[in-house]
C-alpha cells in the first residue's frame, strides 16, 4: 500500500475526530489508526508508539485505557460509515464470535471457554461480533465482550477490571447480540436479513426477539432441534377421567430436523463464483413450525414445546459428508437456491475477523480493562472500515476507467465505420 494512505486516512478520520472535542484526543486517534494500519508484525501499544516516533507510549496508554470519553459517538459514525458503504435492502448483518486467546487469567473476561476459531476450549477473551456486509464486501460494527459465569459471579473481580456497573449483569451471547442489533437499527443502518450460525440460531429466544422487531433472519440450528409439520393441526383430546383439557394440543408428536429433512429431495445449488469456480452444495427445504411455543404437559406426564412460527427448514450436505441445518423466516415463496444463498453469505464475517487480526492486530491488546479492550477494538473497527472505503474507491476507479475506455473504444469504431 502506498503512502498516500496516510493523507487519505486524515481527512476520513475528520469527522471522528471532530466528535472527540479534544485538541490531544484529537491527536492520539489518529495516530492509534494509522500504527494498526502502518507496517510492523505487532500492533500492541509500545511497538506502535516507538515506530511513530511523534507520540509517546504514555499518552497512547492514557487515549486508550485511561482517558474520559465516550465511545458512542465514534460508534454513530462509524455506523453511518458502514451503512454508506454497504448498508441496503440488499445487504447482511451477521452475528458471530471472535475468539482472543490469552495467558493468564487477570486480563477482563478471560476464561477457559470454546473458541469456534480454534476448534477447542482455550483461556480466552470472547467477543460477540456484528457485520454489515453486502456484495461480499464486510464491515465490522460491532464488537461486544462476553463475560463468563467465572466473572459476573466475582463483583471484586469485575471491579478490578473496571467493568462499568451496567455491564455486570450476565448476559448470554444472544442477549448480547439483541442490544446490539437494536443499537445498530437505532443508527438507521440498512440490512435486509440477520445472519448467525447455530450459537444463536439455537436459542428460541434469540430468534423470536428478531422476529418481534420484525426482521427477516437465516440462522444455523441443531440438528436435534423438533419441528413439526407446516399444517400441525391442533386438538382437544378427550380425558377418560378427570377435568377436561383446557388447551389444544398437535395431533403427532414433533421430529427432529434431521428426520424432518430425510425423506426430502435434495438439490444442488450453486450460490456463487469463488476462486476455483462455482460453489455448490446439496440443499433441501420444507416449511416446518418449531417446537419452541409456550410448554404443555402431555398425557404421559413428559413435557412438550407446542408450534411455533412458520419457517423455512433447510438442509445442507456438504461433500465431506458434513450435514448442517439451517432456519429461515424468509418469504415462503423464495426460491432453494436464494434461501441458500442467503446461509451461506455469513462467510465473509470469518474473513473481517481473519484480517482484523492479522492485519490490524485485533487479538494484540495487552491491557487488563473493559475500557481499554472495547477502545481498542473500535480502533480497529475504524481501521478496518477506513481500508474497506479505500477498496471500494479503488473498485469504482477502475470500474469508471474501464467504461471510460470501452466508450472510447466505441467512439473510434463509429468513427471510421460511419
Amino acid at each position: 500500500m502506498d503512502e498516500t494512505w496516510k493523507c487519505d486516512l486524515e481527512a476520513w478520520l475528520a469527522p471522528f475526530v471532530s466528535a472527540l472535542r479534544h485538541k490531544v484526543r484529537g491527536r492520539m486517534c489518529p495516530a492509534y489508526v494509522a500504527g494498526l494500519i502502518g507496517a510492523g508484525d505487532r500492533k500492541s501499544i509500545q511497538p506502535m508508539a516507538s515506530r511513530d516516533g511523534e507520540v509517546g507510549y504514555d499518552q497512547l496508554h492514557h487515549f486508550i485505557a485511561s482517558s474520559a470519553w465516550d465511545t458512542a459517538p465514534l460508534e454513530t459514525i462509524l455506523l453511518a460509515e458502514a451503512n454508506r458503504m454497504v448498508g441496503g435492502d440488499d445487504a447482511w448483518l451477521i452475528v458471530d464470535d471472535t475468539a482472543l486467546p490469552k495467558k493468564g487469567e487477570h486480563s477482563v473476561g478471560v476464561a477457559p471457554q470454546y473458541a469456534s476459531a480454534l476448534g477447542k476450549t482455550a483461556n480466552c477473551q470472547s467477543l460477540v461480533s456484528l457485520t454489515l456486509a453486502s456484495q461480499e464486501v464486510p464491515v465490522m460494527v460491532g464488537l461486544r465482550l462476553f463475560l463468563p459465569e467465572d466473572w459476573t459471579s466475582n463483583p471484586e473481580r469485575m471491579a478490578r477490571a473496571r467493568v462499568p456497573e451496567e455491564r455486570r449483569t450476565a448476559l448470554t451471547k444472544p442477549e448480547i447480540a439483541i442490544e446490539e442489533i437494536d443499537r445498530i437499527v437505532a443508527s438507521g443502518a440498512r440490512f435486509g436479513c440477520v445472519l448467525a450460525d447455530a450459537g444463536y440460531g439455537s436459542s428460541a429466544s434469540f430468534r423470536q426477539a428478531l422476529s418481534e422487531r420484525g426482521l427477516k433472519w437465516a440462522v444455523g440450528l441443531s440438528r436435534r432441534q423438533n419441528v413439526y409439520p407446516a399444517d400441525i393441526a391442533l386438538i382437544f383430546p378427550v380425558a377418560k377421567a378427570g377435568r377436561p383439557r383446557k388447551y389444544s394440543i398437535p395431533e403427532q408428536p414433533p421430529i427432529s430436523a434431521e428426520v424432518a429433512l430425510a425423506g426430502e429431495i435434495w438439490r444442488r445449488i450453486n450460490w456463487r463464483r469463488g476462486t476455483k469456480g462455482r460453489l455448490t452444495c446439496l440443499f433441501a427445504a420444507r416449511r416446518v413450525r418449531v417446537a419452541d411455543g409456550h410448554k404443555h404437559r402431555m398425557a404421559d406426564n413428559r413435557m412438550q414445546c407446542m408450534p411455533g412460527e412458520e419457517v423455512w427448514l433447510v438442509g445442507e450436505r456438504r461433500s465431506t459428508g458434513e450435514q448442517k441445518y439451517y432456519l429461515s423466516n424468509l418469504p415462503a415463496d423464495i426460491s432453494l437456491r436464494t434461501l441458500a444463498a442467503a446461509i451461506k453469505a455469513r462467510w465473509v464475517c470469518e474473513q473481517a475477523h481473519q484480517q482484523l487480526k492479522e492485519e490490524l492486530g485485533l487479538d494484540h491488546f495487552e491491557g487488563r480493562s473493559w475500557i481499554g479492550l472495547h477502545r481498542h477494538a473500535l480502533m480497529t473497527m475504524i481501521a478496518y472500515a477506513f481500508l474497506q472505503a479505500r477498496r471500494l474507491n479503488a473498485a469504482g476507479r477502475k470500474k469508471k476507467n474501464r467504461g471510460t475506455a470501452a466508450a472510447t473504444k466505441h467512439a473510434g469504431h463509429q468513427a471510421g465505420h460511419p
